[in-house]
């Protein structure tokens, strides 16, 4: 009877349901709103029998009805990867400013903390390096990627304006580059990309040089950080991503050395805005929730190609 309620959009996508999941374990009970644009069932089906598990077949930019009490509300719902917001820029566009406005109005009808699932992508090409949640960030708000840039940092700007107008408790994570199991094979980023392309004997598509760094971090660990902000007291926007930096061309060669491939690597034009570099400051983190990664990225590599085979 005493169990906490969590509402979290976006719940069957990929860190979404792996929150879900475990939420669940951690005795709450879990209202899911997903409308499956890119989100699975097949990521939710084990909960489906959980008695403290509930889908709601939603869409976010609509108005949000839910009856009975919720202590938090988590924000999740998004197209964040680089094939659907440039499928879909308006729907990016539209949860991440309808979406998150309706979602924040749930969560002052219901009194509860609200946690907004924000990205690095906020810091855009960044001019700061490592990347320190203070930095404004370089974005092109007309550029190809401005339809999720731009959506997020709105969101961003919304949840705070709640926070300081309405006295609402809440929380911004800036995620960086997350992996790991139910990542989609055509999501079109760059670790389902290789880990697809050496399994199929396909050559790696490298774009630009590889030199380009990205910071890679394990769902496992992004979870363990996100349960952690959820029940701090932190209102102000917390990086969570891992600060060793690699580049493209090092995962490149570490998926090919894990999966024995023979592929080889091919290299095309860089897309338009591409990040050149991406590494998080964490010492917030650190300090306000006591976190930091723990699983290697080969380790995390290994975990991912396993579940890509199966």
């Amino acid at each position: 009877m005493n169990k906490k309620t969590v509402l979290i959009t976006g719940g069957a996508g990929f860190i979404g349901s792996h929150l879900c999941e475990k939420l669940v374990a951690s005795d709450y009970k879990v209202i899911c709103l997903d409308n499956f644009i890119t989100g699975s069932l097949n990521n939710i089906k084990p909960l489906l029998k959980d008695k403290n598990f509930r889908l709601d077949v939603c869409n976010v930019t609509n108005y949000i009805d839910i009856s009975g009490k919720m202590d938090y509300v988590l924000h999740c719902a998004s197209l964040a990867s680089p094939n659907d917001y440039l499928d879909f820029p308006i729907q990016t566009l539209k949860v991440g400013s309808l979406g998150t406005h309706n979602a924040l109005g749930l969560a002052r009808k219901k009194k509860a903390v609200f946690l907004l699932f924000s990205t690095s992508e906020v810091y855009g090409d960044p001019l700061v390096h490592p990347q320190v949640e203070s930095y404004w960030g370089h974005v092109n708000p007309i550029g190809v990627r401005g339809c999720y840039d731009e959506s997020k940092r709105f969101a961003e700007a919304i949840t705070m304006a709640y926070h300081r107008m309405h006295k609402l408790d809440t929380k911004i994570v800036r995620i960086f580059n997350t992996y790991g199991p139910r990542m989609r094979r055509n999501d079109g980023r760059v670790v389902p990309n290789f880990i697809c392309q050496a399994l199929k004997g396909k050559s790696l598509t490298v774009y630009g040089l590889g030199k380009q760094t990205r910071s890679f971090c394990y769902i496992d660990d992004l979870v363990d950080g996100l349960m952690r902000l959820m029940l701090s007291r932190e209102n102000l926007p917390v990086n969570l991503g891992n600060p060793n930096e690699f580049t493209i061309l090092q995962l490149a060669k570490l998926v090919l050395k894990l999966t024995s491939s023979k592929s080889k690597l091919i290299f095309e034009k860089l897309p338009l805005d591409d990040p050149k570099q991406r590494q998080p400051n964490i010492s917030r983190a650190k300090k306000c929730l006591d976190w930091e990664p723990l699983i290697p990225l080969t380790e995390g590599i290994k975990r991912t190609i396993s579940w890509f085979k199966g």
